[in-house]
């Protein structure tokens, strides 16, 4: 009996040094060197994608530096989502190729976009007219193997593109994507995935006064702000930047991403809702005088207004100086002898905002459109700009 006490204590007291060396011994190194990294919620890189009547090939594609892919665009005819382009089929079958280099990349269908919203009025008047729309979504997603779709309504209650639109619209925007928020979470339990609703949203204070944004937000999983275009030469007669980070106070129109996401954060949009939109071009006028190097200045729309980001990279080299506004983070090209005046963004201007997406803990961004930068030196620097929010370093705790 002797013995048996003796080892039982002997094995007691091995346990206890262990627990003990357990609990101390981390104590006695850094922080920093005691856990390394947790990871966190990735950020959204989104692209939108506008190949028109061409087939895509996979090579033009890098995959695994996005998350999503919004295909555009699907169309409304008789309130049902239809093909838009006569290829679509073969692009949808390229699209979801490039899950085998990603295999979490969602590919979505952007339903609409400027020049087809002009049925949505209609398409979302009646409950009767929602369904038919929700059910054919689900069948167009079925069809293609998508993986989501995304509603871009330029705008609810507001003319757009010349379109039909009511008062009821702004109720009728939030049934809508209700109703296909409930339909997608039966139809995804079919499936064994989950399925995408997302919306592209103006950067304008109508648009909020328009839609009820604090409701409709509980329906989607993004919410893509369209954060550029805040001046278009066809009806600004003067020029500014089309895609400012911050506002600069000489600004007539006051206008920037920050202001937008602010007043969206207002509307009852929680901030990881939010995706900030960023171009991959550039806007022109010309005709503008030699005052403050074009900016805020009258102009002209130029006859090559909207200038893809591969137009953009050589012009520094044929008469084009570059600027930099540091109030707004934003670059802009001025031709003295063309008196051409371009506002786009740059890696610079992306870095920054990559930084106000970490910092004011947004979902990610997204891009139009992908194809303007072929060279990929936009979306890398997304990539890059994001990247240290991937992990969080446990020396920051």
């Amino acid at each position: 009996m002797k013995r048996s006490c003796n080892l039982f204590n002997r094995l007691l007291l091995r346990v206890l040094t262990v627990c003990v060396a357990i609990l101390v011994l981390p104590m006695c190194f850094p922080f920093h060197l005691r856990a390394a990294t947790s990871p966190v919620q990735k950020k959204e890189i989104i692209a939108y994608i506008f190949p028109k009547d061409r087939i895509l090939t996979p090579q033009e594609v890098s995959a695994t530096k996005l998350t999503r892919i919004n295909y555009a665009f699907a169309n409304l005819q008789n309130g049902q989502i239809v093909e838009g382009f006569a290829h679509d089929a073969e692009n949808f079958a390229v699209l979801n190729s490039l899950k085998r280099d990603n295999s979490s990349l969602t590919v979505v269908v952007s339903v609409g976009g400027w020049t087809w919203s002009g049925d949505f009025s209609d398409m979302s008047l009646t409950k009767q007219s929602r369904q038919v729309f929700i059910e054919s979504a689900v069948k167009f997603v079925e069809k293609y193997e998508l993986d989501g779709v995304d509603i871009d309504w330029e705008y609810p209650g507001m003319a757009g593109d010349n379109n039909r639109f009511r008062p009821e619209d702004k109720q009728n925007y939030t049934r809508l994507l209700k109703e296909l928020r409930e339909r997608f979470d039966k139809e995804q339990k079919k499936l064994h995935r989950h399925l995408v609703t997302s919306i592209a949203t103006g950067a304008s204070t109508d648009f909020l006064e328009h839609t009820e944004m604090a409701k409709v937000q509980r329906y989607v999983d993004t919410v893509n702000l369209m954060s550029y275009d805040y001046y278009v030469p066809s009806w600004d007669k003067t020029t500014g930047h089309h895609a400012p980070l911050f506002t600069n106070s000489a600004d007539p129109k006051k206008i920037s991403a920050d202001r937008t996401v602010n007043e969206y954060e207002s509307a009852g949009v929680p901030p990881e809702k939010l995706v900030l939109g960023v171009p991959f071009y550039g806007k022109s006028w010309t005709q503008v005088p030699d005052q403050n190097h074009g900016l805020f200045q009258p102009g002209k729309e130029a006859p090559n207004t909207y200038l893809p980001f591969n137009a953009l990279t050589s012009l520094q080299n044929s008469g084009y100086t570059r600027y930099w506004d540091s109030t707004a983070s934003a670059p802009y090209l001025y031709n003295h002898d063309t008196q051409t005046f371009i506002s786009y963004d740059d890696p610079d201007s992306l870095k920054k905002k990559c930084e106000y997406v970490i910092d004011h803990k947004l979902a990610g961004v997204m891009f139009w459109e992908y194809t303007g930068d072929s060279a990929n030196t936009l979306l890398d620097s997304i990539n890059v700009g994001l990247q240290r929010d991937s992990r969080i370093t446990t020396e920051t705790r």
